[in-house]
């Protein structure tokens, strides 16, 4: 079973969508090893959510994938040790003394997390509400948090404005999360002014990290924030065998972390 508790299997069967917006009761129920019962209850509850439309037929039809973000905490209940995983390796990459600016969004809070303990000396930059709350006890972290127009939904705040805070801002590391990596389309996202406070945090940085689960590779969403180009490190739990590393440019350094799931 690859899900134990209703709220997990729903956070999968939504990330399961994300690669082919559709799905039948019949195949779910084998997958997850539950009756078609459940998950005529799974698909109900994401109904009432706006996560799905129920069709005839024992189907079920992800509505408008390219536009509509899924909700925070489904995405931190999805593949949650993965990303815990990648949020330390990710740590590890940065050293004490660096200015390092952390994206909203769940794998980017990994990373935030993974730093809790560590002692790393670090100057902080966020958006997020919940990346400063995550590192709020560390002493030896000095923490910026960026005003702008606050997305309830994500506990962060938004700007595509030029009088942006992090104009005002050089940084070391941008540690950067998206909801789509393809190799020629780029980076993209939901959310357009998500997305222009994301190009402005790479034009800021000398370095991009970038962390994406492999259920991000090779989704194209609807606002565009950068070509692949614009990354030094990308941070996966993906198969070095996936067709989409394999087509990545030769200046991308992969950093592959062993899945869970």
């Amino acid at each position: 079973m690859s899900a134990t508790t209703p709220q997990r299997r729903r956070a999968e069967i939504e990330s399961m969508m994300s690669d082919r917006t559709e799905v039948d009761i019949q195949s779910l129920a084998a997958h997850f090893g539950v009756s078609e019962m459940t998950i005529r209850r799974d698909l109900g509850a994401l109904e009432e959510d706006g996560v799905v439309r129920r069709l005839v037929g024992g189907r079920a039809l992800l509505l408008d994938a390219k536009s509509r973000e899924p909700a925070l905490s489904t995405r931190a209940a999805a593949a949650h040790e993965t990303k815990s995983h990648i949020g330390r390796v990710v740590a590890d990459l940065l050293a004490d003394d660096e200015v390092v600016f952390i994206d909203g969004g769940s794998t980017a809070l990994a990373v935030a997390h993974a730093l809790r303990g560590t002692g790393r000396a670090l100057t902080v930059l966020t958006r997020s509400l919940l990346v400063a709350e995550e590192l709020a006890d560390e002493s030896a972290i000095e923490i910026f948090l960026l005003g702008g127009r606050l997305k309830s939904s994500e506990r962060l705040t938004t700007s595509s404005t030029m009088s942006d805070d992090l104009r005002h801002y050089n940084v070391d590391t941008y540690v950067m999360g998206i909801s789509g990596v393809h190799p020629t389309r780029g980076l993209t996202d939901y959310d357009p002014d998500e997305s222009a406070g994301k190009r402005l945090a790479i034009e800021r940085a000398d370095r991009v990290v970038l962390v994406a689960d492999h259920s991000k590779l090779g989704r194209v969403l609807m606002s565009r924030v950068a070509g692949i180009e614009e990354v030094g490190v990308l941070v996966t739990d993906a198969s070095a065998q996936d067709e989409v590393l394999t087509a990545m440019p030769p200046s991308l350094s992969v950093v592959l972390v062993e899945p869970t799931r």
